[in-house]
Parts: structure tokens; C-alpha cells; sequence
């Protein structure tokens, strides 16, 4: 059988290459790393997470607890390796990062129908492919990609600070979930208003990375910096990331002014990641304003926030419905270089295309996923049809088709659109 190359070993490369590998196909997956690695990846491990450990709610009410659903219906890998590698997050889905890449690694490696090369690419491969080397593609294959789709966008990306358990104040801190939701899975680092805005105003005065040519394009909003979100004035910190409304401190029996939240990094409990707190700061100045936070006057930092580029390509100028580019018959694309932005909505788009190839290999049409499920949705972002000009996207609720009949509740009609979604991916006949 003909061997179908897959260029890159992130979360799209590696469903891609299991769902095609799990239906008989003979894969080859290239990984550039350990020989190049990105500003983002500091491990050789396949599917490594980069940003955060959470792959966000698990409840039918959120637009992630949908699209887990569908990705666990269409046989996804990286979900199975998620729920045996989850730490406590409350109503989240988070993992143990190490734990995660590296039982992904072993299976990958381990599948008769898989071979992992470790190269750098350094052009687009002739088909069957798939393309998933990420929005962090090595510069070789990047220029070619740029030259055959007519240009590339970009987007800033940021990553929130790990700090060591072990020194963390826990005579200021105390666990709990919002509403009493979650247990004791977040460790919360409540403020009163005099702290808040002692750290308020050293955020807004703290250095920040030298400036970098991809600073002025656009920041993708849910890894917003936090001093980018603090620029917009001091309440939208009380708004967002730190935000106290659900939680009591203990410690004085009333809600704290603001709260800081941490979330475990690993099963063994020795690290925590400081949630919301993407950030551009200088190491420097990260030192000196994250120790201003209560309970992390000597915290101990295990890494460092970091700011970055991603690039994705125009998908609705030169890819088309199945995700095949058109400028080069049978190779595919993958992941958040079509401009699909989340862990969860690369997955879905490397089985996507894996499926979308199978299709394309067996001589059938390109598959159409129906538009009020969160793979359809996905689709039709790619195709151009919510934003103009084009721009990376998670996947949400306002991208499927409105109900037929109107449910009251914001809650419940989530809810509604979950199980209208369930009931057409569950009717849909299986693909591959």
C-alpha cells in the first residue's frame, strides 16, 4: 500500500497519522525535533503541550465539552491518553504534560502501521500528505508554504509561568472550586484591594521582552497577555483571570477583592501553572511582579512566561472543503496553521483531514460534517464564513445554526445545542 507522509508530531500530525494508521494505512510521521525545536517546545516528546495543561471543560453546556465528545466518537487518541493522564481540575480536563507526551509518544512508536522519522522537512512532500508542522514550522518549509498558498498571516501567542509547589505560601492560599464546584482542585491566592493594586500598578510599570517585528500583528484573545489585558484598565483583570466571584476565603469568611488561581501541572503535585497569566514580561520583572502575589512572595520558578509567533495560513483562499490545499492535488493541511486556534480544535482538524484524505484515496466526494456539530462548525471557519478577513478561531456556540425552537437559559441552550449535535454525529454513518 502506498505510504502516506504526515509532517509534523503535534496533536493534528498525531491523530492524523493514528486514525490513518488504525485503518490500515502505512504512515510515516516526521517530527523535526530533537534536531530543531521551536521558541514554543521544549521536549522531543510527540504532542507536546505547550501553553496550558487544561483542554477546558468537560460539561455539554461549553463549546469544549462538544467537540470532546465528537473527538472521542471518531476514535481520537489523544483523548484516550487525556483521561489517563488527568490531574484534578474541577469540571476541566487537565493532564500531567510530561505523563501525556510522552504514553502518546509510545503509542505512535509502538503501532505496526507507523513509522517516526526524526528530519527536518524542507519541502512539501508529493501526495498523499497531510501537513501539520504547525504554526511553529521550521523556516525551510515555511517559505515554501508561504510561496504556494500567497502568503501567510500571523497571530501572537503567550504562555502562562510554572512556579514549584513546594513554594508556594500555604498559609495565604486555600483550595477551592467556583461555587463549590471542582472540590479542592484549584489552589486560590485571594487578595484584598490595597495588594491588588500594588500589583496592579508593577504589572503596568514592568519591562517586557525586546519588541519583535510580530508584536503589532494580532493577539489571539484567549492567550491575551496579562499585562495586555491590564492595559485595558484595572477592571478587566477583576473581570477575567482575576476574577473572585464563586469563592470564600476561608481565611477571613468573605470574598476575597481578587484572586490568583493555580491549577497542578502533574499528578505527582510538585508544580502548578499560574492560570490566566499568559505573559511578555521580562524574566526580570516576572520575578519581581509575580512575587508581589500572596502566597508566592518566594516562589520558585520552574519556567518562565513566554511570548511567540504563530502562523496560519488565508484557509478559505487556498485550501478547499477538505482541507486539501489547491494549489497541490492530494496534499492536505492540519492544525492551527489553517487557522484553527486550541488544542482540542487542532485534533479535531488532523482527524479531519485524515479523514478527508481516506475520502480523497478511496475516490469518494470530500465529506461535508453537518453544520450544527462542532466539526461542521470547524469546516465551515476554515471555508471563510465567520470571519472576514480571515482569522484563527476556537470553536463556540455561535458558530452552529440557531435552535429551532428558542430555550431559556443561556446554560440549557448550550446544553440544547450539545444534544442536537450528539444526535447528528450519533445518526451520521462512520467514516473511513
Amino acid at each position: 500500500m502506498q505510504k502516506i507522509l504526515i509532517i509534523g508530531g503535534g496533536l493534528a500530525g498525531c491523530e492524523a497519522a493514528w486514525y490513518l494508521a488504525e485503518r490500515g494505512y502505512s504512515v510515516q510521521l516526521v517530527e523535526m525535533r530533537p534536531l530543531a525545536s521551536s521558541p514554543a517546545h521544549v521536549s522531543a516528546q510527540l504532542a507536546e503541550l505547550v501553553c496550558s495543561n487544561s483542554l477546558k471543560s468537560e460539561s455539554l453546556d461549553t463549546g469544549a465539552g462538544l467537540l470532546k465528545f465528537e473527538l472521542r466518537h471518531y476514535g481520537s487518541l489523544l483523548m484516550q491518553v487525556a483521561d489517563m493522564a488527568k490531574v484534578p481540575a474541577g469540571a476541566a480536563l487537565a493532564v500531567d504534560r510530561e505523563l501525556f507526551a510522552a504514553e502518546v509518544t509510545r503509542r505512535i512508536k509502538a503501532h505496526p502501521n507507523i513509522t517516526v522519522e526524526n528530519a527536518v522537512q524542507q519541502t512539501i512532500p508529493a501526495a498523499p500528505a497531510i501537513l501539520a508542522c504547525g504554526p511553529l514550522a521550521h523556516d525551510s518549509i515555511a517559505a515554501e508554504i508561504l510561496q504556494l498558498t500567497g502568503g501567510a498571516l500571523h497571530f501572537v501567542d503567550a504562555i502562562s509561568p510554572v512556579i514549584a509547589a513546594d513554594s508556594v505560601d500555604m498559609g495565604k492560599a486555600f483550595f477551592a472550586g467556583r461555587y463549590g464546584k471542582g472540590g479542592d482542585d484549584y489552589l486560590n491566592l485571594p487578595m484584598e484591594e490595597a495588594e491588588f493594586d500594588c500589583f496592579y500598578a508593577a504589572l503596568m510599570a514592568a519591562d517586557t521582552v525586546a519588541a519583535h517585528a510580530f508584536e503589532d500583528e494580532k493577539v489571539f484573545e484567549s492567550c491575551m497577555p496579562i499585562e495586555a489585558i491590564a492595559a485595558r484598565g484595572r477592571e478587566t483583570l477583576l473581570y477575567g483571570p482575576m476574577r473572585p466571584v464563586g469563592l470564600t476565603n476561608p481565611h477571613t469568611g468573605r470574598r476575597p477583592f481578587a484572586v490568583v488561581q493555580l491549577r497542578l501541572e502533574n499528578r505527582e503535585r510538585t508544580a502548578y501553572n499560574i492560570v490566566g497569566f499568559q505573559t511578555k514580561m521580562s524574566i526580570p520583572a516576572q520575578k519581581l511582579v509575580l512575587r508581589l502575589i500572596p502566597g508566592l512572595e518566594d516562589a520558585d520558578f520552574l519556567r518562565f512566561g513566554t511570548i511567540h509567533r504563530n502562523t496560519y495560513v488565508d484557509a478559505p483562499a487556498c485550501l478547499d472543503a477538505s482541507q486539501m490545499l489547491i494549489a497541490r492535488e492530494g496534499v492536505f493541511m492540519a492544525g492551527q496553521i489553517t487557522g484553527v486556534e486550541g488544542y482540542l480544535e487542532s485534533m479535531a482538524s488532523g482527524i479531519m483531514a485524515a479523514m478527508q484524505l481516506c475520502a480523497h484515496l478511496n475516490g469518494c466526494d470530500a465529506i461535508s460534517f453537518h453544520p450544527e456539530t462542532a466539526f461542521g462548525s470547524l469546516q465551515r471557519h476554515i471555508a471563510g464564513e465567520f470571519s472576514t478577513p480571515y482569522t484563527p478561531s476556537n470553536f463556540h456556540f455561535g458558530m452552529v445554526p440557531p435552535l429551532a425552537e428558542r430555550v431559556r437559559g443561556k446554560s440549557k441552550r448550550k446544553e440544547a445545542y450539545s444534544q442536537r449535535a450528539i444526535e447528528r454525529v450519533e445518526s451520521s454513518p462512520k467514516q473511513g
